[in-house]
């Protein structure tokens, strides 16, 4: 199952104009509240150096691309309805971007850093919104949902308990259905001080500062600070940097990675998601406007902040949230290449601890069942079935059902 992101924020703030930027599709935009009244899916793509470069060959990817000696992993990315205050109790589309939202393995939380958008997330005067505040209503909205969720299942909780279940457990099967595991659930505990509490005693800021915690360790987030190429921007930017120091803060302009990424479409720039600098190819295919657009984003954009932010935050949600991994699992350790030839074909992004029998799950059930070792193909080591695999690890799996991937 791939990587699932999720784009969150208040109507306005450019989530859909992000999801764009990232998929290359045509969601609707406009400056009307709740345009995107569907979540929206994509797929999208983690970046990172390939192991190519490395062994100086040339790869035949597969199940990814190879681009320059990067390798485009693909994840599925999600632009979910804008929230408002009350979400958590169904106002506006709040229910259903909840319920897609609790599928997610990582949140970006875009907002407006222009201060462009109002507390109903409306367009106002630009610098008159307020960023930060944006941001705190949406996380209540989050906390109070999920409050809600573990509230619904009150009794059920204390059934259990009261049977001889731990709590973890409990409530990892009452959470199960949103990606909450017993570790989350653990880890909430132990940080809140609660473990070892009788659940049917928690008192309401209690029950608060648990579902505060469950969610930053079962849903990690980084804040995106859009519009970053508008005046009011930068200190609103700054603000949001200082008071939300337990978040990576990346300044961002989607419009501007929308425009590169629809220039290259039609040949007249050379850009890859995630550079600093782009190239115009063709400057006499270029309209005055065309003209004036790009040299914007070049001193507004990247010389201001080198990027545009938006390929740098999937790789920061992928890599740096949630810790993975890139594996390259190949048959023929010698040539690096599968049964019928293809050299690196394959990278799997593992989560942080994954085995080499983790591995062999995902690439086949079977190949997991008669598991023997792995090769590392760099040292020629045998390594068994509970070693922990390493980022950018090439391994050739050995196993009874097929003897080598």
């Amino acid at each position: 199952m791939p990587i699932r992101i999720g784009l969150i924020g208040k109507t306005n703030t450019g989530k859909t104009t992000f999801f764009n930027a990232a998929t290359l599709q045509y969601a609707e935009v406009s400056s009307y509240p709740f345009t995107t009244k569907q979540p929206n899916y994509g797929t999208t793509y983690a970046i990172t150096p390939c192991v190519c470069r490395e062994f100086n060959v040339q790869d035949n990817p597969r199940n990814s691309l190879c681009i320059e000696g990067y390798r485009h992993i693909p994840i599925e990315l999600i632009d979910l309805p804008g929230l408002i205050k009350g979400a958590w109790a169904g106002k506006g589309l709040g229910n259903q971007f909840l319920s897609v939202a609790s599928q997610a393995d990582a949140l970006i939380h875009v907002v407006d850093a222009s201060g462009s958008v109002d507390e109903e997330g409306k367009i106002t005067k630009m610098g008159v919104g307020n960023p930060l505040a944006d941001f705190y209503d949406i996380q209540e909205e989050l906390v109070m949902w999920l409050m809600r969720l573990i509230d619904r299942q009150d009794d059920k909780i204390v059934r259990n308990l009261k049977s001889g279940k731990e709590f973890a457990e409990t409530l990892a099967e009452v959470l199960q259905g949103i990606k909450v595991n017993e570790y989350h659930i653990e880890e909430a505990l132990k940080q809140t001080g609660l473990r070892g509490e009788e659940f049917d005693k928690w008192t309401m800021l209690e029950d608060k500062k648990f579902a505060e915690k469950l969610l930053e360790i079962s849903k990690p987030m980084i804040v995106l600070a859009n519009k970053m190429d508008l005046e009011t921007a930068g200190a609103n930017f700054n603000i949001l940097r200082e008071e939300l120091t337990n978040y990576m803060v990346i300044p961002a302009s989607a419009e501007a990675e929308l425009a590169l990424r629809r220039a290259v479409q039609k040949g007249y720039v050379r850009y890859i998601p995630g550079e600093e600098d782009f190239k115009i190819v063709s400057e006499e295919q270029l309209t005055q406007e065309q003209k004036k657009a790009l040299e914007f984003i070049q001193s507004r954009v990247f010389g201001e902040y080198m990027r545009t932010g938006v390929q740098f935050a999937i790789n920061v949600a992928v890599f740096k949230l949630l810790g993975m991994g890139v594996v390259y699992p190949v048959s023929d350790p010698a040539k690096l290449a599968d049964r019928s030839g293809k050299i690196l074909p394959d990278a799997y992004l593992m989560p942080p601890n994954s085995t080499v029998r983790d591995l062999a799950r995902t690439i086949h059930s079977e190949l997991e069942k008669g598991l023997l070792y792995a090769i590392d193909v760099r040292s020629g080591l045998r390594l068994p079935g509970d070693y922990r695999i390493k980022d950018r690890d090439v391994l050739s799996i050995v196993s009874t059902t097929r003897r080598a991937v």
